[in-house]
């Protein structure tokens, strides 16, 4: 088996060794092997600042933002290659059109949004002038210009085409190229889409490296920007690292986290309310299998109710068919690997330790199109705990098809409970009353990077819980790795250093013209 190449100064190039083997989540076949000893990573990181700055700094925003959409439009005339190989990491179609057509979809607002809002310029003046003396000589202006380094972005396994456009889109322009470090499970499926966009891209804008990075971060200094999306453990390690620390690299991270939807009181069997709950918890669960940093993982309902949701929640799993992407009838496909299934597994047994399982089995599922042991297959889990004084449900998440069920009485103890998650990505509350709504999002928006407010007024249109639209900003307090990704073009200006010029007017717009 071949091992799997990096795109690494305008060309591919495999590492040396036996590398990571990577299995197919279905049939567990090696796809390939991921290595990335031997590669010349000073190398890369001189051509990114070399080549592919100049490259990009020849280019207006505008024009940037041509290169931008013709990349996007090149992966969506092949995007069946992609679901192809997304089928192959577990991925049923509707799990790859989240992940691919979610990304182009992502790119292509970018450009849009960089031409309309962006100048026929290289740099963006902030403000007018401001007047810094009596007699009109002496001014002030905030500019913002392209740093001079890179964009290195850590992507999680769970997205490799979504996850890596949606750092690649304002980084670029932003006028910084950029060093892709796909995670190993789904590494081939992110350097296919590279090699789909490379040649509508200006030379050296994208490069991507294939398995481990040593002595990456050593290169890396205060006009770099570092892009992470993990786990939170894996968060709080590159954070600590000197070029973060010293030499002060821009950081952000988005990190999984236990994601939390509400019903409320209101919400009671028969209102449109109660079945918007259901649907979208087991959507949720089930997208993706559940690999997903924006899940629900804790489900609050008041505790009058809970009986009453977990029954219908069950109803509606029991009707998930799980197997092989593509065979008659499947609708949820497996996980990304086997070491991930034994992820899940160990966490529900913590999780589980603390109520009991409502549906599901973590050990044994029925699968169709597929054998049960070589794939990565996994039951749908929904979990029951009543007595809330527990911190597992709040501490510990199972990275798959998994929820809990956790009762409350009353507002003020359902935003303390919401508050133990110590930050989230995204959080729901499903009820159509207005003055419960508002002291909910209230007492939770300290706590959460997104808030969604689903009833049967927006339901028509809405987006749901779990998908992050590129207009608004995507990460979350704490635990949620405290960055911001996304967010129109605050994403453009987090990539882009702020300066104050002072001087007169006449010279400061002599700068600036």
């Amino acid at each position: 088996m071949s091992t799997l190449e990096s795109y690494l100064e305008g060309a591919w190039r495999a590492g040396g060794g036996e590398g990571v083997p990577v299995a197919d989540a279905v049939t567990g076949e090696i796809v390939t092997r991921v290595s990335g000893e031997g590669l010349d990573l000073a190398a890369a990181v001189a051509y990114a600042r070399g080549t592919g700055l100049a490259a990009l700094g020849e280019l207006t925003f505008p024009q940037r933002a041509a290169a931008l959409k013709a990349a996007a439009l090149a992966l969506q005339e092949r995007r069946q290659e992609l679901y192809e190989l997304s089928a192959r990491a577990g991925a049923t179609r509707r799990d790859a059109q989240v992940d691919v057509d979610g990304g182009i979809g992502t790119a292509l607002v970018y450009a849009s949004l960089a031409r309309k809002g962006l100048p026929d310029h290289t740099l963006i003046v902030e403000d007018d002038p401001i007047p810094l003396g009596r007699g009109g000589t002496f001014a002030g202006r905030h500019v913002l210009t392209t740093p001079r380094g890179l964009s290195l972005q850590i992507n999680a396994f769970n997205f490799p085409v979504w996850g890596m456009l949606e750092k690649l889109a304002p980084a670029l322009l932003a006028g910084l190229p950029a060093i892709v470090k796909p995670a190993t499970p789904t590494a081939y499926i992110a350097a296919h889409a590279v090699r789909i966009i490379a040649d509508a891209l200006p030379p050296g804008a994208i490069q991507l490296v294939a398995g481990s990075v040593p002595g990456l971060f050593d290169l890396l200094g205060g006009q770099d920007h570092i892009g992470f999306t993990g786990s939170a453990a894996t968060a709080a390690r590159l954070r600590s690292d000197p070029a973060v620390t010293r030499r002060s690299a821009r950081f952000n991270a988005e990190a999984d986290s236990l994601n939390c939807s509400v019903l409320g009181p209101d919400a009671v069997p028969g209102e449109p309310e109660f079945d918007l709950f259901a649907d979208a918890l087991v959507t949720e669960m089930t997208v993706k299998a559940g690999q997903k940093c924006t899940a629900i993982r804790r489900a609050f309902v008041p505790a009058q109710l809970i009986d009453a949701v977990a029954e219908a929640i069950a109803a509606r799993l029991a009707k998930v068919v799980v197997g092989a992407p593509g065979a008659e009838g499947v609708t949820m496909g497996a996980l990304v690997g086997q070491a991930q299934r034994r992820d899940v597994r160990a966490a529900v047994a913590r999780l589980a330790s603390a109520g009991t399982v409502v549906f599901g089995d973590a050990q044994t599922v029925e699968v169709v199109g597929a054998d049960p042991e070589r794939g990565a297959f996994l039951s749908p889990l929904l979990l029951r705990v009543d007595d809330t004084v527990h911190p597992e449900p709040h501490e510990i998440e199972a990275f798959g098809p998994v929820s809990t069920l956790m009762p409350y009485s009353g507002v003020a103890e359902l935003n303390d409970l919401i508050a133990r998650g110590e930050g989230s990505l995204a959080g729901s509350v499903v009820s159509y009353d207005a003055d419960f709504v508002r002291k909910v999002v209230l007492g939770a928006a300290a706590h959460h990077g997104r808030l969604l407010v689903l009833d049967r007024d927006s339901a028509g249109e809405s987006t749901g819980h779990g998908t992050p639209m590129p207009q608004l900003v995507h990460g979350g307090p704490g635990r949620a790795g405290g960055g911001e990704e996304e967010g129109g073009l605050r994403a453009v200006h987090a990539h882009l250093q702020r300066t104050a010029l002072q001087g007169s007017p006449a010279t400061l717009d002599s700068i600036l013209k």
